[in-house]
């Protein structure tokens, strides 16, 4: 009975060997790309949620307009949202100055006229994995071709919509 010589029996292990590390990696790839697409999902839902709780604040800021000065009408800044300036006791529209969760950067101010600014963006022009099914708050995000397309702004004359 022929013996196998041992360097044919390592050409096939390390071929199998081979063979797992392929398996392995195709299968890291795949589970790679689900823990992205979680996150991505779970940074637009704060973004929905923190932009329409910003939105929300500027129309109560607008509300509250103090004077008939069309100046004081919109904030300049997020923080004048979490502290209104133009009184002198505590006055809160918003928590905190939130960044924006898909950057982790300060937001887009879309500018108001007159000053100030009646609504923000993403600086991210990525493209979002969402693009349907909206609410009605959200409707105008159909179709968007990035982050920066969802605008959360309190228009004037509009009723607080987009566009």
């Amino acid at each position: 009975m022929a013996k196998r010589s041992p360097s044919r029996q390592q050409g096939y292990a390390y071929l199998w060997a081979l063979t797992m590390v392929l398996i392995m990696s195709v299968y890291l790839a795949k589970v790679g790309e689900t823990w992205q697409n979680r996150i991505q999902r779970a940074k637009e839902a704060e973004l929905l949620r923190v932009g329409l709780e910003i939105k929300i604040a500027i129309k109560r800021y607008t509300e509250n307009n103090i004077g008939d000065n069309p100046q004081t009408a919109y904030p300049k800044t997020l923080q004048d949202l979490v502290q209104d300036p133009r009184v002198q006791f505590p006055k809160r529209y918003l928590r905190k100055a939130y960044k924006d969760p898909i950057t982790g950067e300060d937001w887009l101010y879309i500018n108001a006229p007159g000053g100030g600014f009646l609504g923000v963006m993403s600086k991210s022009t990525a493209k979002p994995l969402k693009t349907a099914n909206f609410t009605e708050d959200y409707s105008g995000f159909n179709e968007a071709k990035s982050y920066q397309d969802w605008r959360f702004a309190q228009w004037p004359n509009r009723g607080g919509g987009r566009r």
